[in-house]
């Protein structure tokens, strides 16, 4: 079997999955199993596939058509522009939650050497990315299950991220709320129960402690806010990623606790995905 017969196959068999991004993906899984970039796979077509390589893509296949997730297959994911180590236990990042990102370094642009604390932390993809895009920044994230704390100490590892610390802890116990900080920013679990079973295949076999939220998906902005505005500084920001249909609610929660200049930014796909707010000088 050529690049190109391998790459025509896999396209037709995850599309007939259900996939819905299934060019795309056959594009990565062709370069994962020959180690080809797209420059490389474009002049190389019509090189035949090693036995391995048939073997490594036959397996691939027949996991994407149970729709495990081709991140946990991997084992890594981009995110920002750098590698993500990923897998089961841990939420996979997503390129909705670089929205977050882009506005979190748009505050800390002025401001000099900041605290930052990412609370619900998982696979540490965005404390980690803006420890790396802000150098002098201190980083501290917390993160519950030690499932997912593994992803986020090997993450913090394989970046070198020096400026960066993690604590497996319980936000609901105010886990490192004893410092004071310039930018707090969450992806919480924010999904309500309801709601469940609405999600894509793949999130099935993510975990559900990542995912679900009670208070119809507000409970962990509620806690959040609760227990943590006391460690902002005057004049800091709290920003979290949300879910479809939340940042109105969301914004709501950030006013009447005090905050102010409260923003909402979409996604690429012009979904409201971050909702920040200003703590009041």
């Amino acid at each position: 079997m050529t690049i190109f017969e391998a790459y025509n196959t896999t396209k037709k068999k995850l599309e007939a999955a259900g996939i819905e991004d299934y060019v795309f993906e056959a594009k990565q899984i062709i370069k994962h199993i020959t180690g080809f970039n797209s420059v490389q796979i474009l002049s190389s077509y019509n090189n035949k596939l090693t036995q391995f390589q048939e073997n490594n893509l036959t397996a691939i296949i027949h996991q994407r058509e149970i729709r495990y997730p081709l991140q946990y297959i991997f084992g890594e994911w981009d995110f920002y522009g750098r590698s993500f180590c990923v897998g089961t236990g841990v939420l996979v990042p997503r390129a909705d939650t670089e929205t977050v990102i882009d506005k979190s370094l748009e505050y800390l642009k002025n401001t000099e050497k900041p605290k930052i604390l990412d609370l619900c932390a998982g696979s540490g993809c965005i404390g980690i990315t803006l420890g790396m895009e802000v150098l002098e920044a201190e980083v501290l994230m917390i993160e519950k299950y030690p499932e997912a704390f593994r992803y986020t100490l090997k993450n913090i590892e394989c970046n070198k991220a020096d400026n960066v610390k993690a604590l497996m802890g319980d936000i609901f116990e105010r886990a490192g709320a004893e410092g004071e900080y310039d930018l707090i920013v969450s992806n919480p679990p924010y999904i309500p129960q309801a709601q469940m079973s609405e999600i894509s295949p793949e999130t099935a076999f993510e975990p559900e402690t990542a995912l679900l939220a009670d208070d119809n998906g507000m409970e962990f902005y509620k806690a959040i806010i609760d227990g943590y505005s006391a460690s902002l500084k005057k004049g800091g920001m709290l920003i979290f990623e949300v879910g479809i249909g939340e940042s109105e609610i969301v914004a709501e929660l950030l006013e009447n606790a005090g905050y102010h200049n409260i923003e909402i930014k979409k996604d690429l796909n012009h979904i409201d995905r971050a909702v920040s707010g200003i703590m009041e000088e």
